[in-house]
């Protein structure tokens, strides 16, 4: 029988499932065994791909403790692969090792559940039980003469391993055995490694081998008979009923959505009639409990202060929104419920709920001890090689040296495709042609077992129904399964999703409520939209730290659109992203918003389905209005070919054919054919990377609560963006953000600062948190003592509470942190160095019961230059915590400020800037381009392009830069097109003024 490995089997199988499968129907297997080492990630695409091939699948695993093969655990049935998957899970997320061959303890409770095949030689056959087997290779058949065979002679059986293809995979199998050992392709053992002998030989041989023993062929024949494996596939399996009984759920629901629907409507009849009809689609396709499940979990939240935001397709639903599982209101915006759930809909909703990353592993573990650890687990998901990790990986193994690897590294050719990633030819050596050759064989390989970002399964069933749990570094049980299998065997992933905007919001909550006695309501969204200083902060695109809205392309999309509104918001996040840019279509989008009735529909009938959006599709519902509605598709096929021209999505495969039914439909209804491929190629280009107009319309939903923080609370707003560690910028820029509230921001300090920043009246202070070196046990300890017996009163006393490292206590001077003293750093340092020598043989006393007076030092002139608390800020903060322009070895005053650039279109011009960061893009003839990001020294944007021959010549990196170029504008934004660029230096340390 063939016992068959995929690459699931991580770095040891070369064959991915699907062509596992193939491979067994060419060689003639009627029946095939998946038996991955420790791993049943699979197995459900296994049995799939068996039965388009018409091959009988078995399930099972082999089982090893690092490179020993211990047994091989084959499933009867579903209760016998149910116990596979306990019994993986029990010591992989344990982290022990799997019992040996004599445990006392049986794996299959049920005899008639399943199989044990040993190697030759690991049991003897008389310890056996009766469904245990010995496995024989054809190349032991030899060793079967010294075996008791008569008195046992139904306990063998024929066990052939399939790991590999041929000689060259054989090869990359080798390759991968020395990247997973993390060793040298010669020194690996041969334990480490397959025999050669493991890929699909031919039956005629294997019967030949042994022709001798025709029983051990009788048995294997038998044991096969003996298994059979069911699924449903596409049948739901997620949690049936939240409360006792699916009618008791369905009272349930309408109850819950119906008080909050007097809550955020009243007695609106027209929105009445909407809602009804969700109910009614939800309880008929059953989703009442999925609901309930998402409303329970927004309750604990809510119940322990967090905050969330709920997005994606699900703020489509006015009943999610009734529940307050989303703050978007479909109805202002016109939200098309049927993009959300639909009885024409081939793939199932989900929820994407966002929690600060600080409270999202709580929910995790509400909702695991909620629904059951048995019922309840993460969803997985498998990095795989890429080109850059493929080169690095097989040159360490070849033994290459890393100046070598790297260069190795950029002789992949552009293809065109979306990575510009590929193995081409080269010239150089053996080796480097063997890493180019296998490393294309290599790629797209899973190179290991990850968790989805957000996935969270809840099943009916006990999860060992379906797959196998481990224990990753996160903490929580996670599935060997990913999205694709989760979702074809009918379990539906709820996302539960992180990210710091929603920490900025809490903490900034939390300060405003500490220094101002203010309690904040961040869900009073419509009084945040009519807010006139919010909409002015919209225009003027002053949107630093706020969620989604603060990158240069954002800022200057905003600025573009004059957007002060929240619909034209929404519209923004959405042509922001990729898809759209790459389509064109954003800067039609542009045009078209700045200039109503210049412009022509491509079709009179789009215009009815794209008024809203100028005629440019910017949203996922637009794809399937334009399917449906303009090329005449069903809404299944309209909803599928949204799907499938997503990156996440599967099926690529029904692209063509939905791309002959679009084109066949328009043929029908006359549509020119020009227009028609131009409508082709927007949908096909965009929506790789579009949002549902849902999922936009909840990111604007959390936009204006930071905005509303920023605009009428900025200095505590800024110390919350720093304490979670900024946004799309380094942190730096969110101190500088800080400084321009007017806020005075001082350097860290023993006696004022805390670990996080501190905001209190206008004074912040830098948490010890930013310091370089300094270890969080000691700044614990600074702070814990401080507490307890008040501000320290002088080095000594400091010395004296905190018993400090030398190490430790020359990084605080050096930062500024004992500046209280009124001593300068070098007085300091050389007294530090002599209380420190004075009381090492004494143990320290951080509560001495007399307190002696400090000891005066007579200390000779040590020269104090003001640019050193600079370079110590550099060094030690990372970045200058005051004017960073302090630094530069120039006069800024002789520069234009970014605010004249308006005066100055078309002119050249010179501008003196910070840099903060910059974008390289590839251009259609493959160069690299950038745009770049400064500051001036008023703290203003200086926005730049640099076209390929300036950024070869001089990529923006960190530092002042002179900058020249001609201003240009767009929309109302103005850039510099940079013709010229230099490194402005920085003032000595021994500067004598500033």
């Amino acid at each position: 029988m063939y016992l068959c490995k995929s690459y699931f089997s991580f770095n040891y199988g070369t064959f991915s499932t699907e062509e596992l499968v193939t491979a067994g129907a060419e060689a003639g297997a009627t029946t095939l065994i998946l038996t991955n080492i420790n791993s049943t990630c699979d197995a459900w695409d296994f049995v799939q791909f068996c039965g388009r091939q018409n091959i009988k699948p078995i399930l099972g695993v082999e089982v090893r403790n690092d490179n020993t093969l211990l047994y091989i655990l084959i499933a009867a049935n579903n209760k016998g692969f149910q116990r596979i998957n306990e019994f993986l899970s029990e010591y992989l997320r344990e982290k022990k090792p799997f019992p040996p061959c004599d445990s006392p303890d049986p794996i299959f409770h049920n005899p008639a559940d399943g199989f044990i095949i040993y190697p030759l030689g690991n049991k003897s056959p008389e310890a056996l039980n009766s469904n245990e087997r010995i496995g024989v290779l054809p190349g032991e058949v030899n060793k079967l003469l010294k075996q008791p065979l008569a008195s046992y002679p139904d306990k063998w059986v024929v066990r052939q391993p399939v790991t590999f293809q041929n000689k060259t995979y054989y090869n990359l199998h080798r390759l991968l055995r020395a990247v997973d050992r993390n060793t040298l392709l010669t020194k690996l053992t041969p334990e480490d490694i397959a025999s050669t002998q493991e890929y699909f030989l031919p039956q005629v041989e294997l019967l030949t081998a042994f022709r001798q023993y025709p029983f051990v062929i009788t048995n294997t024949y038998k044991l096969l008979d003996a298994c059979s494996i069911m699924m449903d596939f596409g049948v739901d399996k997620n949690k049936q009923l939240f409360s006792a009984s699916r009618e008791d759920d369905r009272v349930l629901l309408e109850k819950l959505a119906r008080d909050g629907f007097r809550l955020r409507y009243g007695a609106n009849k027209k929105v009445k009639e909407r809602f009804n009809k969700e109910l009614r689609i939800i309880d008929q396709m059953g989703f009442t409990a999925y609901f309930l499940i998402t409303w329970d979990m927004i309750r604990y939240a809510q119940s322990r202060g967090f905050y969330h935001v709920g997005r994606g397709s699900g703020a489509n639903s006015l009943v999610a929104y009734c529940l307050q599982i989303t703050d978007v209101d479909p109805i202002e915006l016109d939200l098309y419920f049927e993009r959300f759930l639909n009885p024409h809909r081939t793939s199932p909703p989900d929820f994407d709920i966002d929690f600060s990353y600080l409270d999202r592993d709580e929910i995790i573990d509400y909702m695991m001890k909620r629904y059951g650890r048995d019922h309840t687990t993460l969803l997985g998901m498998y990095p795989t090689f890429q080109y850059n990790a493929i080169i690095r990986e097989l040159g360490k193994v070849f033994g290459l040296p890393k100046a070598e690897i790297d260069d190795l590294a950029v002789k992949g050719y552009y293809n065109g495709n979306s990575r510009g990633e590929s193995f081409g030819k080269t010239d150089t050596d053996k080796i480097h042609r063997a890493i180019l050759q296998y490393g294309k064989l290599l790629q797209n390989f899973p190179s290991g077992l990850s968790i989805h970002p957000g996935g969270i399964l809840i099943s009916e069933k006990p999860l060992s129904s379906y797959c196998t749990l481990h224990l990753p570094p996160k903490g929580f049980p996670t599935a060997m399964i990913d999205m694709f299998v989760a979702e074809n065997i009918g379990l539906y992933k709820l996302d539960v999703l992180s990210q710091r905007g929603l920490g900025h919001i809490k903490e900034c909550i939390q300060l405003i409520k500490t220094n101002h006695h203010i309690d904040i309501n961040i869900h009073e969204i419509d009084k945040f939209k009519k807010d006139p200083a919010i909409k002015e902060q919209l225009r003027a695109g002053n949107t630093i730290g706020c969620f989604y809205i603060e990158s240069p392309a954002m800022r200057q999309l905003i600025k573009k659109l004059k957007c002060d509104n929240y619909e034209t918001l929404v519209a923004a996040s959405s042509i922001i992203r990729p898809g759209v840019g790459r389509s064109g279509m954003m800067h039609q989008y542009i045009y078209r918003y700045n200039n109503p009735g210049k412009f022509e529909y491509a079709h009179p009938k789009l215009k009815e389905i794209l008024g809203s959006t100028y005629g440019v599709m910017i949203y996922q519902e637009q794809v399937i209005q334009v399917a449906h509605e303009w090329a005449g598709l069903d809404m299944a096929d309209a909803d599928l070919l949204r799907r499938a021209t997503s990156s996440k999505y599967r099926g690529k495969g029904h692209l063509p054919m939905l791309k002959e039914k679009f084109f066949a439909g328009c043929a029908e209804y006359g549509y020119p054919t020009d227009v028609v491929e131009e409508v082709w190629r927007q949908i096909e280009s965009f929506a790789d990377y579009s949002f549902c107009k849902a999922h936009s319309a909840s990111y604007a939903v959390e936009s204006y609560q930071s905005l509303f923080l920023k605009t009428h609370f900025p200095m505590e707003f800024a110390v919350a963006v720093i304490n979670n560690f900024g946004g799309f910028y380094s942190r730096e820029l969110y101190f500088y953000e800080l400084m321009k509230t007017g806020a005075h921001v001082h350097r860290p300090c023993v006696n004022n600062s805390d670990y996080y920043t501190n905001i209190h009246g206008k004074d912040a202070y830098v948490g010890f948190v930013h310091i370089k070196g300094l270890e969080q046990t000691f700044a614990t300890r600074i702070l814990e003592e401080r507490e307890r017996d008040g501000a320290y009163a002088d080095l000594a006393d400091f010395i004296q509470r905190t018993a400090v490292t030398p190490e430790q206590l020359d990084i605080l001077i050096r930062t500024g942190a004992l500046r209280f003293t009124g001593k300068n750093k070098k007085e300091l340092l050389w007294e530090g160095d002599f209380l420190q020598k004075k009381t090492k043989a004494i143990n320290p006393m951080p509560h001495p019961l007399f307190k002696e007076p400090p000891i005066s030092f007579t200390l000779p002139d040590l020269p104090v230059y003001p640019m050193d608390d600079f370079y110590d800020d550099v060094e030690l903060l990372g970045f200058p915590a005051g004017d960073p322009f302090t630094l530069v070895d120039d006069d800024p005053s002789r520069y234009l400020p970014a605010h004249s650039l308006a005066g100055h279109l078309g002119e050249t011009v010179t501008v003196l800037g910070y840099h903060i960061t910059h974008k390289p893009v590839r251009t259609i003839k493959g160069d690299t381009m950038s745009f770049g990001t400064f500051l001036d020294a008023n703290k203003d944007w200086i926005d730049t392009v640099h076209f390929p021959p300036i950024h070869a010549a001089h990529p923006p990196q960190a530092g002042f830069y002179r900058i020249t170029g001609k201003v240009i504008e767009d929309f109302g934004v103005y850039n510099i097109e940079v013709t010229r660029i230099e490194k402005a230096g920085i003032k000595t340390r021994t500067l004598q003024t500033v």
